[in-house]
Formats: C-alpha cells, sequence, structure tokens
C-alpha cells in the first residue's frame, strides 16, 4: 500500500465485497490513523455472509 494509511483502509473494506481471496500486504501503516481498524472491521463483518 506503499505506506499509505488511507489505500490500506479502502483496498480492505473493498476487498470486502471482491469475489475470491483478497490479500493486502503493508497495512502496518494503518496504525498511523486508526490502530484499532482490523478489529474494528472484525466486529462490523461479524455473522456476515461476505
Amino acid at each position: 500500500c506503499y505506506g499509505d494509511h488511507r489505500l490500506a483502509m479502502t483496498l480492505a473494506i473493498a476487498g470486502l465485497i471482491a469475489s475470491g481471496q483478497t490479500t493486502i500486504q503493508g497495512t502496518e501503516c494503518i496504525a498511523d490513523s486508526f490502530p484499532g481498524f482490523q478489529e474494528c472491521l472484525l466486529t462490523l463483518t461479524e455473522g456476515a455472509a461476505l
């Protein structure tokens, strides 16, 4: 994600509706602006048919 936390978060959300498996590398940069992003995303999608 070239170290861009905004791009990493956008790709993570887009990956929810993409067909197949989505892998995003370099997501450590998300902690710059939203340290709890992964946990929040997991909570929001819990029980959803993705």
